[in-house]
């Protein structure tokens, strides 16, 4: 059966049954629109974990993955030789975009899809390029501040001074000040570095330690500590039934399908409630950054 000819078909949702396609990573463009559509209004009614699931939304990826290559050619004068890693992440834009893209958008998936996978890239080079996170307005300003270093070292034939930065950019002195503290985290030397000591009489000890030895190990629960810590306030903020889904799908791991004969809804009604409730909580969490 051709594509054009299977969504054409008046078959009910709940009782379609999806084409099995070998090769979806070459299904031609205007092809697999017309198929994604089939996946993805199958994949509202289907219930998660089930290989039919899994089926539909692998296929969807594959699909698509056309999409983060072409996402990816924006970035291929950056120099770094990560093509292989801007696919992967790209590909993870790709996926939230297909877990969080409804037919009732009435937008293409394209459309939709396209920033999720550019932000998932950018975040990317954000993370990875800087050996130390640090706020991206403290980022940029490095990056002023680099050029016009440059330019009045040029034309004062000396370095500037704090002062003619920060009149040059027309911003205070403690900013230059965190601007140039925050280049600091640009690079960093690498842990396996000797961190050697001295004895007594002056001559380098025996036992050759690196920085590593010397620094302690991130404690992996921290951040969940920190994550939970910002999202109490915001989970109390919830109604009574946002709550009860939110503590039905993340504390007890219920699928939407039994949340649903929980609480007496549909499958696609608490769906739609559970991404306008993670929203609520995402919007809360930025406001807090």
């Amino acid at each position: 059966m051709s594509v054009s000819a299977y969504a054409s078909v008046s078959t009910p949702a709940k009782e379609a049954v999806l084409p099995r396609i070998e090769d979806p990573g070459n299904i031609a463009p205007r092809d697999a629109k017309a198929l994604g559509r089939v996946f993805f209004d199958r994949l509202q009614v289907l219930e998660e974990g089930t290989l039919e699931y899994q089926y539909a939304r692998n296929t969807l990826i594959e699909m698509n993955l056309s999409l983060v290559k072409f996402a990816a050619q924006r970035f291929r004068n950056r120099g770094e030789g990560q093509t292989e890693d801007i696919i992967q992440v790209g590909t993870v834009g790709l996926i939230k975009a297909i877990d969080r893209f409804e037919l009732s958008r009435e937008v293409e998936f394209t459309s939709f899809a396209i920033p999720y996978i550019v932000g998932e890239i950018k975040r990317f080079f954000r993370d990875t390029t800087w050996a130390v996170h640090v706020p991206r307005r403290l980022q940029e300003l490095r990056i002023a501040l680099a050029k016009t270093k440059d330019e009045l070292a040029i034309r004062l034939d000396r370095d500037p001074t704090v002062a003619e930065l920060a009149s040059y950019l027309d911003i205070s002195e403690e900013e230059v000040i965190d601007g140039l503290v925050a280049s600091n985290g640009y690079t960093a030397g690498s842990l396996d570095m000797p961190a050697a000591g001295t004895d007594q009489s002056g001559s380098a000890s025996k036992e050759t330690r690196t920085y590593a030895d010397l620094v302690g190990d991130l404690d992996p629960h921290m951040e969940l500590v920190e994550d939970l810590h910002a999202l109490a306030p915001l989970l109390k903020s919830l109604d009574e039934r946002e709550q009860a889904i939110v503590q039905m799908r993340f504390g007890q791991e219920m699928t939407q399908a039994q949340i649903g004969e929980h609480l007496g809804l549909s499958q696609m009604h608490v769906s739609r409630l559970i991404t306008r409730t993670l929203k609520k909580l995402r919007v809360g969490l930025l406001a807090q950054d």
